[in-house]
């Protein structure tokens, strides 16, 4: 028997957990001295090296004075707020890790809250104290009055705070100490976070995340809560809903250092790998087979956000994917919903389309993301909030949005969220800046983060966190600009362009091969405009002093996939292929374009 601790590293986004956990990894001597080791090494998916984000939760064990530290990385972002939930049911205590200079946002409340409900003990890590903005005796205090707002116990009060920069390796006990390394945390986590209780009895293992392998399927991680999880012995699997099936276990697997090492039998408090199981899911319990007994469920957030896949049916359908039918399209999207479950996939009648539903317009665009760099081609409608019916009254979901802006630009962005249906519950002045809590309705964040961004000369710093339901706020308004629209197929010419750059921006850079209801840029008035962006310069033997002008093109605006679903209108999509993204009308010609707008009047009327 091996002395343990389980240990879940929470934070909100960007606040340093990943960096952190890195650098325990180095000082752990987890890799040979020789080898080579990238920065954020956890986050091994391109997409998450990318973003800077963390995607997907991540275990590893690091053995420090005899003891098996188990440590569980976990997503900061919202949109990916249900793995933290879940990841929080494996841990005995949890790394609260908090800016130096932000202080407590949004998330850090939300996975805080979580903890605090599941009794886990914490420890406070006042991250990034190298910032030359950092302030943590203020932050300390925050911390200790947010505690209290979320009705903590007096044991959970009483939290030890250390002080750590990430980046640079080194955490210590007080802000006057010698920075060295990573010792006086993993000190820490011995000294106060609580090791298992081992329990005796009949085992019990319950399913709190899912790993995916084309070779073998599903993989269950989970926790040994009772007894000792052994091959040998005959199981049995109770599901959600109650119903029992005998168990096989093909493979077991306990996490060591980076990796997974295979084992025989798990001890109790220990997290595993369980592979070859049928049908295994989140919150499943696997128990003693003469002794069946269920586990409490664990609850899998529901999502807040569908949008509407469907095939590519424009005219460059097929030209640079290499998955275009739908039947590639639903197993892509059925395969999906095996690695993550807070996603949801409904087929409509027709087959033709799908409706994909997740927690935010993130975590679905980080999907599309890596279904475009598979080789995927689809096209995607915009974002709809999922609203539900409680007590009669159709409501919809509320977030929490906190707002970090300079002072100057505060009553655009309060102006803004206003319009939007969002209403103000906090404004705090820290220093030139001003930080502004809103309730607001999910979809009054649809395209939200750009338009601030633009408003504050790219100085807001935008965080939300789904908060509760209520009853629908009314309509918000949308986009007030029209588009233009490419009325014909062919190369955009950049005579075309230059002669109508006074009527919007464009989106497209000349020499493009556009089709025809395909938005090529913005109007600068309400209403679309269909523009002919391959009309040619006309050559003739005469010279005039007008006619030779130099072409003075305005670069285009670059939509990035979150911005495109953002932007885009009901009756438009976001056409994607591993090469390009770009947007389109539902409907191609101008003509059933009016045809459907008068047959949309005409039903108004009646």
């Amino acid at each position: 028997m091996k002395e343990l601790r389980n240990i879940a590293i929470i934070a909100h986004v960007d606040h340093g957990k990943t960096t952190l956990t890195d650098q325990i990894i180095r000082q752990s001597k987890l890799f040979r001295d020789n080898e080579v080791v990238a920065d954020c090494f956890l986050d091994s998916n391109d997409l998450e090296r990318e973003r800077g984000i963390t995607i997907l939760a991540k275990n590893i064990s690091v053995e420090y004075k005899g003891v098996k530290i188990n440590l569980l990385d976990t997503p900061g972002h919202s949109d990916f707020g249900g793995q933290v939930e879940r990841v929080l049911k494996l841990a005995d205590g949890v790394l609260l890790l908090v800016d130096s200079a932000e202080g407590p946002m949004p998330q850090t409340r939300f996975v805080l809250e979580k903890a605090l409900a599941l009794n886990l003990r914490p420890v406070v890590v006042i991250n990034k104290l190298d910032k030359p903005d950092a302030r943590p005796d203020e932050v300390h205090s925050k911390v200790f009055d947010l505690f209290c707002e979320l009705n903590a116990t007096d044991e959970q009060l009483d939290f030890p705070t250390l002080y750590a920069s990430g980046r640079d390796g080194w955490t210590i006990n007080n802000v006057d100490d010698e920075r060295v390394d990573m010792t006086p945390l993993l000190d820490a986590i011995i000294k106060y976070v609580p090791a298992p209780v081992h329990r005796e009895g009949p085992v019990q293992v319950q399913i709190a995340t899912l790993d995916y392998s084309n070779f073998v399927g599903r993989i269950g991680i989970g926790r040994v809560y009772r007894g000792d999880l052994d091959l040998s012995k005959p199981l049995s699997l109770i599901k959600r809903d109650g119903t029992t099936v005998p168990a096989q276990v093909k493979q077991l697997f306990v996490f060591e250092g980076l990796g997974r090492r295979e084992v025989r039998n798990v001890q109790c408090g220990d997290l595993c790998a369980i592979v070859g199981m049928a049908g295994i899911d989140i919150s499943d319990t696997i128990c003693d087979a003469e002794h069946p007994e269920q586990m409490p469920q664990i609850a899998i957030d529901e999502p807040t956000i569908s949008m509407m896949f469907r095939i590519n049916d424009s005219p460059f359908f097929g030209r640079e994917g290499k998955y275009v039918s739908s039947r590639q399209l639903r197993e892509r999207l059925f395969n999906e919903t095996e690695r993550d479950v807070a996603l949801r996939v409904e087929e409509t009648p027709a087959g033709d389309a799908f409706k994909v539903s997740g927690r935010g317009v993130l975590h679905l665009a980080i999907l599309i993301e890596t279904m475009r760099r598979e080789g995927y081609e689809l096209a995607v409608a915009k974002p709809q909030v999922i609203c539900k019916e409680i007590d009669g009254v159709k409501c919809e979901p509320i977030e929490r949005l906190t707002i970090d802006v300079p002072n100057d630009f505060a009553g655009k962005i309060i102006e803004m969220v206003g319009l939007r249906r969002g209403e103000m519950i906090e404004m705090e002045s820290r220093g030139p800046r001003q930080v502004i809590d809103f309730f607001i309705p999910t979809r009054g964040l649809i395209g939200l983060r750009s338009k601030a961004l633009t408003a504050s000369q790219g100085e807001a710093v935008v965080a939300h966190v789904f908060d509760h339901y209520e009853p629908f706020r009314g309509s918000i308004p949308s986009r007030l600009n029209g588009t233009m629209v490419s009325m014909a197929g062919g190369k955009a010419v950049a005579f075309a362009i230059d002669g109508l750059q006074m009527r919007g921006e464009f989106f497209i850079d000349p020499g493009v091969d556009c089709y025809e209801g395909m938005i090529v840029g913005e109007h600068c008035k309400e209403g679309d405009l269909v523009v002919n962006v391959q009309k040619a310069k006309q050559l003739t033997n005469m010279r005039a002093a007008g006619s030779d002008r130099s072409l003075k093109i305005a670069p285009p605006r670059r939509l990035s996939l979150e911005q495109a679903l953002e932007y885009i209108e009901d009756d438009e999509l976001v056409e994607v292929t591993p090469q390009n993204i770009r947007l389109r009308k539902l409907y191609l010609t101008e003509l059933e374009r009016r045809r459907r707008r008068n047959a949309a009047s005409a039903a108004a009327e009646q």
